[in-house]
């Protein structure tokens, strides 16, 4: 067999070409993590309602020109809720933005809003949040299940501040620089961060250690994850929360905290507990779980819509039939 090698002067000029894309994506993440950090000092120095009502008008102009996400918002909104008025639906997709923002700027500076002595001067607790407390205080391992609705960064951090630390599992940022630091801040008041990439083994151990474990629930899982009713639709979710609960006979605590004001001010509330105990381990015993906690997520998300992320493809992957039905469909069409 006769290998041809490229000529040399071919494999330099790959190789320089390589290198020189190596360095611009490191510079376009530099002056992204630059940015982060000047924005951050800025935002130290005025109080947090200031910074508030400077997010809500970025969040405005945001939603004007980011026609790709603006539409997304409504197309989401729009599926999810078929009765509201179009005016409606554009009202939602303009507060998710604002929220988005706000959000933003909350995490920024979470390390002097929340400390042990302010954290209920910024949160008050709610429907069944005496249960999840009794639970926590128990040192019983627990799964706690949310979504990117109303401030979901605060919760867990919130925890940890007042003597509960929690391990949160969420995907790595691209950005290296970015992920660090957002790192540094999560961890900073006493939980830890865990990548959602192969994580499962290690969750299993924190678990079996009496650990806290928090996970974000309304992430598309792809084509290999349970397909469940989510706002009237089919929306792929992760498999692994339900088999660590069985498998741990871990409890799942539902629930999250949303915004009451246009201040630093949110209502937690707690809207299931699950006790896999009362489930069948296996297949039938997972989906079952799984579709349980979703529909508690979607009544979370019901009790301030416009505090959702919308802009995110929560419904991107559709089940077997849907993709079968559409591909004989395609099959059928004129022309085909």
């Amino acid at each position: 067999m006769i290998v041809i090698a490229p000529p040399p002067a071919y494999n330099h000029v790959v190789r320089k070409e390589s290198e020189v894309a190596y360095l611009r994506q490191q510079l376009v993440w530099a002056g992204q993590y630059a940015a982060l950090r000047v924005v951050e000092m800025l935002l130290q120095c005025f109080p947090i309602d200031a910074n508030l009502a400077t997010a809500r008008w970025v969040g405005r102009l945001l939603y004007l020109v980011d026609r790709r996400h603006r539409r997304v918002a409504i197309e989401n909104l729009s599926a999810s809720f078929p009765g509201a008025s179009p005016r409606a639906i554009r009202h939602m997709a303009r507060r998710s933005f604002e929220h988005m923002i706000m959000v933003g700027v909350e995490f920024l500076c979470l390390t002097r809003l929340m400390q042990f002595n302010s954290y209920f001067r910024h949160i008050e607790l709610g429907l069944n949040l005496d249960r999840f407390i009794d639970l926590v205080s128990s040192n019983r391992p627990c799964l706690i299940v949310g979504g990117h609705f109303g401030n979901w960064e605060m919760s867990a951090y919130g925890m940890a501040a007042m003597g509960f630390p929690t391990t949160s599992v969420g995907r790595p940022l691209d950005n290296p620089y970015l992920d660090r630091h957002v790192k540094k801040i999560r961890e900073f008041s006493g939980q830890r961060i865990l990548s959602k990439y192969g994580m499962t083994p290690e969750a299993f151990e924190h678990l079996e250690a009496g650990t806290r474990l928090a996970f974000p629930a309304d992430q598309d899982a792809g084509r290999r994850g349970f397909f469940v009713e989510y706002f009237g639709r089919k929306a792929s979710v992760y498999k692994s929360i339900a088999y660590l609960a069985l498998e741990a006979g871990a409890p799942i605590v539902v629930g999250g905290a949303y915004r009451t004001g246009p201040r630093f001010h949110y209502h937690g509330v707690v809207t299931d507990i699950i006790d896999p105990a009362e489930y069948e381990k296996g297949v039938d015993g997972a989906m079952a779980i799984t579709q349980r906690f979703t529909s508690a997520l979607e009544r979370l998300v019901r009790m301030a819509p416009e505090q959702y992320l919308w802009v995110h493809r929560r419904w991107k992957t559709r089940p077997p039939e849907e993709r079968k039905a559409a591909g004989a469909r395609a099959q059928t069409a004129p022309g085909v």
